[in-house]
């Protein structure tokens, strides 16, 4: 499963990159995020309960960051296992793009899932996947633009 696409954030990109790995702010806005906990500047471990369709599961996982591009652009992947309900792994690569005081960020991410998830229906996860990316992004975009007014 592939998703990608744009958002524009009201603040300058120092703003949006350092609240990139802020994990209180990360916590803050995946959805169904239960824990975050930061290992190193590159090394992430959460907790995430989702409810896809039917499955309801609590992912447990780890990611990692490679920041070789930053602050212009990174990349993440990681895994989660959500014990009976499957399994999840990905990846998305982010870019950002300082545009007159806004920033622009474009994210291209590719995920594959297995177990009970997966016999759920493509249309059923795309969809979910991208409800939930719309929804990280929104909830991104309003937590950051309160930071660079306060």
């Amino acid at each position: 499963m592939q998703l990608s696409d744009e958002i524009t954030i009201n603040a300058p990109k120092d703003v949006v990159y350092a609240a990139l790995n802020d994990p209180e702010v990360l916590q803050q806005c995946i959805p169904g995020c239960e824990e975050l906990i930061k290992h190193s500047d590159t090394e992430l471990e959460a907790k995430v309960v989702l409810k896809v369709g039917p499955v309801k599961a609590k992912f447990s996982g780890t990611v990692t960051l490679d920041q070789s591009g930053a602050p212009d652009a990174f990349s993440l992947s990681g895994q989660g296992n959500g014990g009976a309900a499957g399994h999840a792994k990905g990846g998305a690569d982010v870019t950002l793009t300082a545009d007159e005081g806004v920033t622009v960020l474009r994210y291209d991410a590719k995920a594959e899932i297995g177990g009970k998830l997966a016999q759920l229906g493509s249309r059923l996860i795309q969809g979910t996947a991208q409800k939930l990316a719309s929804k990280f992004f929104k909830s991104f975009a309003e937590v950051v633009e309160e930071e660079a007014v306060a």
